[in-house]
């Protein structure tokens, strides 16, 4: 069996790139008992400027909500990243094992820090620390796959590289682990800036698509999406066409289709975003359908992340007592 690990950031409510990007992959095929588990990395929302209720709501919500969509606490592991303390204790050693170089290097954390201090909030230590921290939530549990999108190659990569650092200086503690992508619809972009990729946290809302959006919403963000100017039609050319490609992804997403394909059978934009407006609506229903019920009864989502933090302690604690030994910190 291969042990995978991956998780959601409670910095916002979860979109339709979350789900087509990531979520139904898990659910569909990367659940195994004792191999799979799926945290919320509450721990990662505290890195920028945060409310402490609305990180609370949106932690039980997205827990929920990947029930909702499919995760079965029976075939896998899901809990929150806070309740294990195997996380922040390994994250110390690998921040020893890290270099101030390789951190500032990293993609997220130059753009994110710029745009921390053009808003005056200042840059947060654990912005800079966070990829080391990303890296013991996956080294804690001997992962082996690490699905994960586009935007998080490079910190799959630098965990790589402080668990193959470790093992050679202290001898071979952790499973070195491998990303992996799901090969359609894996950035689904923002409907409103189509060269950007749909986030759960930004400013502007009209062009994400949330998994609790009702239909009607989500209709309307859809037919407002924004198409590409010029002759060509409806074609699928992320480069070119980078609004009429995003709706194509999205649709053969939903419906199993081929995107270059689809692209044949509309000759304008209008019949494009119906069938497309059509597809997620009734690809998101079940999941707010089930996420209704769950928000009925907490007490129950309650106990599925009680229980799935105990499996994951128990995963995570001989991984981590191995590495403070290795290290050369005395047995407690």
């Amino acid at each position: 069996m291969t042990r995978i690990f991956s998780g959601v950031k409670p910095t916002g409510h979860l979109t339709l790139g979350n789900y087509l990007g990531a979520v139904r992959q898990w659910v569909a095929a990367d659940q195994e008992p004792d191999e799979a588990l799926f945290c919320v990395v509450d721990l990662h929302a505290l890195t920028v400027e945060h409310e402490p209720a609305r990180v609370r709501r949106l932690s039980r919500q997205a827990a929920t909500l990947l029930l909702a969509s499919g995760l079965d606490p029976r075939r896998c592991t899901l809990f929150v990243q806070s309740h294990v303390d195997e996380h922040t204790r390994l994250a110390y050693l690998l921040e020893c094992t890290a270099t101030d170089g390789e951190l500032r290097r990293m993609i997220q954390y130059r753009e994110k820090a710029a745009r921390a201090q053009a808003s005056g909030d200042g840059v947060r230590l654990s912005l800079l620390t966070y990829p080391v921290l990303m890296a013991a939530d996956i080294l804690a549990y001997g992962t082996q796959e690490v699905p994960v999108g586009e935007d998080q190659r490079q910190h799959v990569e630098l965990t790589r590289d402080l668990a193959v650092r470790f093992n050679q200086r202290y001898g071979h503690t952790f499973t070195v682990p491998k990303a992996t992508h799901p090969a359609v619809a894996a950035r689904v972009m923002d409907l409103q800036d189509p060269t950007a990729k749909m986030g759960k946290s930004h400013e502007n809302t009209a062009g994400i698509v949330y998994l609790l959006d009702e239909p009607e919403v989500v209709r309307r963000k859809v037919m407002r999406a924004v198409t590409d100017s010029g002759e060509g039609g409806v074609v699928h050319d992320r480069e070119a066409r980078p609004g009429s490609a995003n709706l194509l992804d999205v649709l053969a997403a939903c419906t199993g289709g081929d995107p270059k394909v689809l692209a044949d059978d509309y000759q304008g934009y209008g019949a494009l975003k119906r069938d497309v407006a059509d597809a997620v609506v009734e690809l998101l229903r079940p999941v707010r359908e089930r996420h209704a019920e769950l928000a009925a009864d907490p007490g129950e989502v309650e106990r599925v992340l009680r229980d799935g933090a105990g499996r994951a302690r128990a995963l995570a604690r001989p991984v981590v007592d191995r590495a403070y030994a290795a290290i050369g910190l005395l047995d407690r």
